[in-house]
């Protein structure tokens, strides 16, 4: 194939742990614990954790680099997996493919095609879960819908929900009962940046019926810029955290990254646990605002003929407004084992990593099945991303990571896959 295409990489990256399981070992400070009608309430702060989880420079494999086999360059790496056997799952949005391969990065097989068929895409993959007994969720719209394939590649039914969504789930995922964690979006913004977006959390049953609404999380606040040509164009208030949500297993977890907290429910949808932290000094000044600024125009094309010049000049522009504080949380993440892994918010070069709080070891979480994060992360973490799969029993997951870079030869975006071996400390 001689088209440009894509490669699958991550950079490197850090991950706490919030909550462990009866089998962590104990480290650091024992965390204050509470109790509260049933719900155990934990003080337990992100920096006092040695639990982390650190991913190695260097890749274990590299998938994507090869131009003479279609089943070995992607045109565009939508998401990434590890299974449970140490399989890796890469989504390649160009073909509409789902392809999967061993851990040394050879070929298995292939699922899914253009089409309107059972098991075909129009628009898609999109998005991919890993769910228990490593089915494979893989995402299509419009209106969205999950394709459902078995660990061997086939194709076992569609999931649609009900009501319909018509675009993308925003985040979530499958608990080992069939059921799934999805979220979508109310816009409520004002060009003024005066009001928040809401991310409704919502609870489907296998067939896709909707079950329960779990959670309305404040999502960014949205503004416009005063120049002309960008009447349509909405970009987020400067250092302003949205909703995170994961689930897998048994657990769901919810987070607002503007909040030092995060709540966990089990898989009845019952709230079991929420974490709390105190965190001093989060206030941005306006050296802050000037070193994102300042770094931000090191990043940007020069001489900026692009059709987002406009754009790039609104997001450093003295009218986008700032938060007062940062947020707390980039990412939170249920791990393979059911522990839950928080990434803090990565200040302007500043990079605080990921971190676990502690609770005691008293305190139940179930097992959960896969655990991810997304490609270009959100807010402070918008470095390149990894998703990831299922990893040791008593570890985090194996990430898999997504890159892009640049093809000297024919000038466009290439994309490939590396798994990197994670190495985890004092869990």
């Amino acid at each position: 194939m001689s088209t440009p295409g894509t490669k699958v990489t991550t950079a490197t990256a850090a991950f706490t742990l919030l909550l462990a399981c009866d089998s962590g070992t104990r480290s650091g400070p024992t965390p204050l614990v509470t109790d509260s009608a049933g719900i155990r309430i934990v003080h337990s702060h992100p920096a006092t954790s040695d639990a982390t989880c650190t991913i190695s420079e260097q890749p274990t494999v590299v998938i994507g680099d090869d131009q003479s086999d279609e089943n070995l360059w992607f045109a565009r790496v939508g998401s990434a997996a590890r299974m449970s056997d140490g399989s890796i799952v890469a989504v390649d949005r160009g073909s509409n493919q789902i392809r999967v391969y061993d851990a040394d990065g050879l070929h298995l097989r292939t699922m899914g095609r253009q089409g309107e068929g059972p098991g075909e895409f129009e628009n898609g993959p999109f998005q991919m879960w890993i769910a228990a007994a490593d089915t494979i969720w893989a995402g299509d719209y419009f209106p969205w819908r999950f394709n459902l394939f078995s660990a061997d590649g086939e194709f076992a039914r569609d999931v649609s929900f009900t009501p319909q969504f018509i675009n993308s789930s925003m985040g979530g995922g499958v608990l080992a009962n069939g059921y799934s964690v999805n979220s979508t979006e109310t816009r409520a913004r004002k060009p003024d940046f005066s009001v928040a977006d809401t991310m409704i959390v919502e609870a489907h049953g296998p067939g896709g019926h909707l079950v329960d609404t779990l959670a309305r999380i404040p999502h960014g606040r949205w503004g416009q810029d005063a120049h002309e040509a960008l009447s349509t164009f909405w970009l987020p208030r400067l250092f302003y955290g949205g909703a995170e949500v994961d689930a897998g297993g048994s657990t769901v977890a919810l987070a607002y990254g503007m909040s030092t907290e995060v709540r966990v429910l089990d898989d009845e949808f019952n709230l079991r646990l929420i974490v709390r932290w105190t965190e001093p000094d989060r206030e941005v000044t306006a050296a802050d605002v000037d070193a994102w600024r300042e770094d931000y125009v090191e990043t940007r094309p020069r001489p900026d003929y692009s059709p987002m010049a406009e754009a790039h000049d609104a997001m450093i522009s003295e009218e986008r407004p700032a938060a007062e504080l940062f947020p707390a949380i980039s990412a939170v993440v249920v791990g393979s084992d059911g522990r839950i892994w928080v990434r803090q918010y990565d200040r302007p070069r500043e990079v605080r990593g990921v971190a676990r709080l502690r609770t005691r070891r008293t305190v139940p979480l179930p097992p959960g099945a896969a655990a991810r994060t997304d490609p270009g992360i959100r807010g402070g973490r918008r470095a390149v991303g990894a998703r990831v799969g299922t990893g040791a029993p008593d570890g985090p997951a194996a990430p898999v990571g997504i890159a892009r870079r640049v093809n000297t030869k024919a000038g466009a975006p290439e994309a490939y896959v590396r798994p990197y071996a994670p190495t985890e400390r004092g869990a």
